[in-house]
């Protein structure tokens, strides 16, 4: 899949773009127009991969933007003059924010992929084991995108057609909307294990259930979330599913779709998608000072736009090779072999050795990984009331981390306040740059509290702009909690209400 996925167009809602009024322009008036009309298999997997393409926009950089930018885990760097991203980092954003209004509109526009898919389909002559394989994957991608809106926004419209009726519609409480991302994931759950060849990416029975496990969690419904992940997390050899030894393995193009990867977003060069989070987070004008130039050797298109903030790389041990992988101050050059060294960290994850196009670079971008899993898993049975069942899920991810030294094994007893501020301390290092900091924050009622301290700390650390920082204390406001629904969408839709404090 990595290889062949190419971008299907489809006609997007047009409420998410346009007014009502121009919409109804459109002809016939009953449906949104599509560009395809798929009456073939070739086509049923056409509009299934058309949903799968929606991904790109959401993950190369937009979960990064929304939801760790404005928050501990990173910030802007020189070369990021954006003044919507620089509201973000100093919670001066609003309902007119651009990202955040497009990230409502990627995510419709995968949904409404998902719901043509799932109306057309089941008129198609075809293999019947493969239709309902599509449907179910169709029914997935659906789950995610809505998993995002609702974790973002609360209670937001939920359109499980492509008729005006279906989809120009009010919030929808919250509750209806999890009711429908669990009724999908339930029959994503038959999806195989595994996929071989040109399918490997497609989502699986396992990302269904970690998927499923994770809005359990999210609703704080913890004995379901015992069930849910338990059942993977006890079986993992049946899913092929474990921790590398090496953490860099997760990011190497040979092993990246490998053991630990429950689901993730598959980039590639020319003619595919390349991953542009390698030339907006790659070094540039930290090289300056040290080597008077702006660009490593031999690799074009490094912004050094998102860079970590610095309160968060100072969490991270010397011996924690975490540290090492995500972060990067040494880079070598494919010209002349020198390596060349930054004055800040950079992120690294998404980087490829050997790419001269920053731009072009193959690194997939996790949705989940196994010690997603793990963790979520951790979380849940600390607090069902099984402590220290939930330290030995989270000392592994901490073993793999520190390769099993002696340094990395937590100290104290495992009650659950303590094992609770584990959980937490090792997400926050674990999934460094991977857009879900801002979520987990705000599901544990600890946004403003934890800005608070951070916005003190980066002032005392020091730091690229880290002086600006207090400006986050002055401009926080509780309906932070929730991102606003952009005014762009309020203005095309009348039956939407904005969330309150906005």
């Amino acid at each position: 899949m990595k290889k062949i996925i190419c971008l299907l167009l489809i006609v997007l809602p047009a409420t998410l773009f346009n007014s009502c009024d121009e919409f109804l322009e459109e002809n016939p008036v009953d449906r949104y127009v599509v560009s395809n009309v798929y009456t073939d298999e070739s086509g049923a997997i056409a509009s299934v991969t058309s949903i799968y393409n929606q991904l790109y926009n959401l993950y190369e950089r937009y979960m990064y933007m929304v939801f760790d930018l404005p928050v501990d885990d990173e910030k802007n760097g020189q070369g990021m003059p954006n003044q919507y991203l620089q509201n973000f980092e100093y919670m001066r954003y609003t309902p007119n924010n651009t990202f955040v209004r497009n990230f409502w509109r990627y995510c419709y526009s995968g949904i409404f992929r998902a719901n043509n898919a799932l109306e057309q389909i089941p008129e198609i002559e075809m293999d019947e084991t493969l239709k309902t394989r599509l449907m179910n994957e169709a029914k997935f991608l659906r789950a995610l995108y809505f998993f995002n809106l609702v974790r973002a926004f609360g209670d937001v419209p939920l359109p499980i057609g492509t008729s005006v009726e279906e989809t120009i519609t009010a919030r929808i409480p919250l509750s209806e909307v999890y009711a429908q991302i669990i009724s999908d994931l339930n029959d994503a759950k038959a999806l195989p294990k595994s996929y071989s060849g040109s399918n490997v990416g497609r989502a699986t029975s396992g990302a269904a259930s970690v998927l499923l496990g994770y809005i359990y969690v999210t609703m704080k419904d913890w004995n379901a979330a015992v069930t849910e992940l338990s059942a993977v997390v006890n079986n993992e050899s049946s899913f092929g599913y474990g921790l590398w030894d090496d953490l860099k393995d997760n990011y190497r193009i040979a092993t990246e779709n490998g053991k630990e990867c429950v689901f993730n977003v598959q980039f590639a060069e020319t003619p595919s998608n390349g991953n542009g989070d390698m030339a907006l987070s790659g070094p540039k004008y930290t090289l300056q000072a040290d080597y008077g130039i702006i660009a490593i050797p031999g690799i074009n298109g490094c912004n050094e736009a998102d860079i970590p903030c610095e309160e968060l790389y100072s969490q991270y041990d010397v011996e924690d090779q975490r540290k090492y992988i995500i972060f990067s101050k040494e880079f070598v050059s494919p010209l002349n072999g020198q390596t060349y060294y930054t004055q800040i960290p950079v992120y690294h994850s998404h980087w490829e050795d050997g790419e001269t196009v920053a731009g072009n670079s193959d690194a997939n971008t996790f949705v989940l990984r196994y010690s997603d899993a793990l963790m979520l898993y951790a979380e849940a049975l600390c607090e069902s009331g099984d402590p220290a069942a939930a330290y030995t899920h989270l000392q592994r991810v901490r073993n793999r981390a520190y390769k099993n030294d002696p340094k990395g094994i937590l100290e104290g007893e495992k009650t659950q306040e303590n094992v609770r501020a584990w959980v937490r301390q090792e997400r926050w290092q674990e999934f460094a740059h991977e857009g879900k900091r801002w979520f987990d924050l705000v599901r544990w009622d600890i946004l403003k509290e934890r800005m608070t301290e951070h916005a003190h700390n980066e002032v005392a650390i020091g730091g690229y702009e880290s002086h600006k920082k207090l400006e986050i204390i002055a401009n926080f406001k509780d309906a932070m909690n929730l991102m606003p629904i952009p005014q762009a969408e309020l203005d095309a839709n009348q039956l939407l209400v904005q969330n309150p404090g906005w």
